[in-house]
């Protein structure tokens, strides 16, 4: 065979695998054909473009617009098939942020017409960047029809990104200021110990809420929506507010009226919150109570709660109050307070949910019995059970008669009983608990000897240094 014909051969071997390379390559042939469309269709038709600048012309500041077309643009899904896209370490140390290069155009389809986005970025003899801006490029035929639709759209998805990745924070009032830290609690609706049928209604209701932008301004209503939290302490008000935290993706603002010098410190604290968040009052029926000296009138209160000065968008009021007895009607009437949400002491039914919660046990020997105490008029708040059964968690069983002792102890009192931490090493249940107001020196006996040696270090302190130990306090100490 001569050179010439083996030549030849290689020669159409090295070209049918370039051939079916080419082929094979996105199925090169189908993305070559629509290619060519798509080059034929932008030069038939008319175009307009639309300029995003990064600052605006005035004053300089820059474009908020811009930064949501960027949000918005990283997330589409033919950056990720482009050939060549910018790889960053985004707010979180785990995220990565995809991005255009300067001059890299990308696409868009929406309700059928084609798009596409420019990132143009301007630079100087010096290679120094001008100036950056994103250029819409689009179809004129199609522009009345979509061009609308389609910045909202941006602003949608845009808000969706940045309420998944931005990082809650938590702010109280000092000085007529909101100062903030971040916001971590892990509470959520899963773990609160309330009715399940009240627990989906709520969740539902503030699934709902985030939804109805629309609806409330068709109504000609503030989209806001308020919530008040009733019932004695250690319920799980608290937990409530921050598992709402979690399931919106909200900011919580507290509100400490105590804190607050008059009605124009108020005005300014409330215009300071931002849409997307709980701004929460804690015990309003005590502030109530209290107004003979108060530095908010009722008048001032009420704007508070459901003026023109809370017209911003998108945010929950919550209020707490231990009791609703001998508060005024006007101040929980409906528009002003959207849902009463009640938070009892624990039954048996909360006791069970507790129980696997916390315990990891849905079904005990003991449960009978802690029924029978239960229906005898016994109860406990939800934090004092919880607590005692965290510090006993490694024996289920210990765990169950320690709060059978304190159920049947406040029986006893007929009143609610404070709960300390009881000694988690311990072998055998807990004693009941005894009250250290007015009893005395008998409560220590019940007690560990190394315990009651603690106990005489700290008198003998509280001695030299006066007022360091409150023999006051009336509480349970626990073994």
């Amino acid at each position: 065979m001569s050179v010439v014909n083996l030549f030849l051969i290689g020669f159409s071997i090295i070209c049918s695998i370039f051939l079916v390379r080419w082929f094979l390559h996105r199925t090169a042939l189908i993305y070559a054909v629509r290619k060519w469309f798509e080059w034929v269709g932008d030069r038939v038709h008319v175009h307009q473009h639309f300029k995003v600048p990064e600052l605006n012309d005035s004053t300089q500041q820059q474009n908020l617009f811009y930064r949501r077309v960027s949000l918005y643009l990283s997330s589409l899904p033919s950056l990720e098939d482009s050939d060549f896209t910018n790889l960053f370490t985004g707010e979180k140390p785990n995220d990565i942020v995809l991005s255009l290069d300067d001059n890299q155009a990308v696409h868009d389809v929406f309700l059928g017409a084609r798009i596409s986005w420019l990132n143009q970025v301007e630079r100087d003899h010096r290679n120094q960047i001008v100036s950056r801006s994103f250029v819409l490029r689009i179809k004129k035929k199609d522009k009345r029809r979509i061009l609308k639709p389609y910045l909202q759209h941006i602003h949608t998805v845009s808000d969706e990104i940045e309420q998944r990745g931005r990082e809650l924070k938590i702010h109280n009032n000092c000085d007529g200021r909101w100062k903030s830290v971040r916001f971590n609690h892990p509470a959520d609706f899963d773990s609160l110990v309330l009715d399940p049928d009240l627990k989906t209604k709520i969740r539902h209701d503030m699934e709902t809420f985030v939804k109805s932008k629309q609806y409330y301004h068709k109504l000609g209503r503030v989209w806001k929506r308020s919530y008040l939290l009733y019932g004695p302490s250690g319920t799980g008000k608290s937990s409530f507010i921050a598992a709402a935290a979690n399931l919106l993706n909200y900011d919580v603002y507290y509100v400490s009226l105590a804190q607050v010098a008059d009605e124009a410190d108020l005005t300014s604290l409330l215009l300071q919150t931002t849409s997307k968040s709980l701004t929460v009052v804690e015990d309003l029926d005590r502030y109530v109570a209290e107004r003979s000296n108060a530095r908010i009138t009722s008048s001032g209160l009420l704007n508070f709660m459901d003026g023109l000065l809370n017209a911003q968008d998108e945010r929950i009021m919550i209020f707490t109050m231990n009791s609703k007895d001998g508060i005024d009607s006007a101040l929980l009437r409906p528009g002003r307070i959207d849902m009463h949400i009640h938070f009892p002491n624990c039954d048996f039914n909360s006791f069970k949910n507790l129980a696997n919660n916390y315990l990891g046990v849905k079904e005990h020997k003991l449960f009978p019995q802690v029924e029978e105490i239960f229906q005898s008029g016994a109860t406990m708040s939800p934090a004092e059970i919880s607590e005692l059964m965290m510090v006993n968690r490694s024996s289920p069983s210990r765990a169950l008669k320690s709060v059978i002792s304190a159920l049947q102890s406040n029986g006893k009192s007929g009143g609610k009983v404070a709960t300390r931490l009881s000694d988690s090493s311990a072998s055998s249940p807990a004693p009941p608990s005894i009250s250290e107001e007015g009893g005395g020196a008998a409560w220590k006996e019940t007690m560990p000897k190394e315990f009651r040696k603690l106990y005489g270090l700290l008198r003998l302190k509280s001695c030299k240094r006066p007022g360091s130990f409150d023999h006051d306090e009336s509480e349970t100490i626990q073994r």
